[in-house]
């Protein structure tokens, strides 16, 4: 039978996250009664006093580990500190808010058993305010452009994957992870599930415009160079239409025809193709930005302190 290990990352969960880890023990206990697990608790450097938690959890339970982070390195990366110190073949990821629907757990897994390697689940219905609902449908339009998903991908921040693809993920070292990226270069065998959405069980997302925009970055710029292609396209785009214009301007000069010269429309122009450069060449610097970044060895996460009994493969990272 498989082990199974579930990883949550913490933020302003201290209310929540023995809610989340109960329904756990309860859903193991009472649908995979012979299947072990563990449960790993990544604290992101929470303002509230979910380590607190956290520590007393993985005092009294012998099968939950706690890593506390030294600062706030944001979901994907709190996800991969916790990966790198599961050790379960089947590793289930899930939010500390009580949304993941954890009653439909086993027909994720079954779906995996037909010999998925990772399987999402989906909600037809999310119950998240406006600003994001944006922000999920944005990040996936962003993930159908650049990451070439499989046809119709649905997910969300609720899945199951097999150890292997867990592992290949924790070999990506740099400081910019981006989960569905990692995801998709491992394997294309993903499937989803349709199930329902519950309402989080206290507060607000952690996601604001500024941490949504930097997840979006990441995405853009660590796994695709379309952004530099599609600023080719334009580049020759332009250029084509300034060649074409030189030659209707030529033609009209031959056969006599003249024109009101248009500074409102060629102001217009030049903010549109000035402003469209600028943008461009602050995408290439935000590439250039992150490869010197990464050059540098900036840390992807850095742990703090660990609570818990680790297997033993992982005890020299103690």
């Amino acid at each position: 039978m498989p082990k199974f290990s579930f990883v949550i990352p913490c933020y302003r969960s201290e209310n929540t996250i023995i809610t989340v880890v109960d329904e756990i023990k309860s859903e193991m206990a009472a649908k995979r009664p012979g299947d072990s697990y563990e449960i790993v608790l990544v604290n992101d450097c929470s303002p509230d006093g979910v380590w607190n938690v956290i520590e007393k959890l993985a005092e009294v339970e012998n099968n939950v580990i706690g890593i506390n982070l030294a600062k706030n390195f944001g979901q994907h990366s709190a996800l991969l500190a916790g990966y790198g110190k599961c050790s379960g073949e089947y590793v289930v990821s899930l939010d500390d808010d009580g949304q993941a629907p954890l009653d439909s757990l086993n027909d994720l897994i079954a779906k995996l058993e037909e010999g998925y390697d990772v399987v999402y689940a989906y909600y037809h219905e999310i119950k998240q305010n406006l600003f994001r609902r944006f922000g999920s449908w944005m990040a996936g339009l962003m993930g159908k452009f650049m990451l070439d998903p499989p046809k119709d991908m649905k997910g969300s921040s609720f899945y199951v994957a097999r150890g292997f693809v867990i592992r290949e993920m924790c070999n990506y070292k740099n400081a910019f992870p981006y989960l569905l990226g990692l995801v998709l270069r491992t394997t294309r065998k993903i499937a989803w599930v349709e199930t329902n959405h519950r309402s989080r069980l206290q507060g607000t997302s952690g996601y604001s415009f500024v941490r949504l925009l930097g997840l979006w970055l990441n995405g853009f710029t660590a796994f695709s160079v379309k952004p530099l292609r599609l600023s080719t396209f334009l580049g020759f785009f332009f250029a084509f239409l300034g060649f074409a214009f030189t030659i209707l301007v030529v033609v009209r000069r031959l056969l006599g025809l003249t024109t009101v010269d248009g500074w409102s429309t060629i102001i217009a122009l030049i903010l549109i193709i000035g402003g469209l450069i600028l943008m461009m060449l602050g995408l290439i610097g935000e590439y250039i930005g992150r490869i010197y970044i990464c050059i540098n060895d900036s840390p992807q996460y850095v742990i703090k302190e660990i609570k818990g009994s680790l297997p033993k493969e992982h005890d020299n990272a103690r």
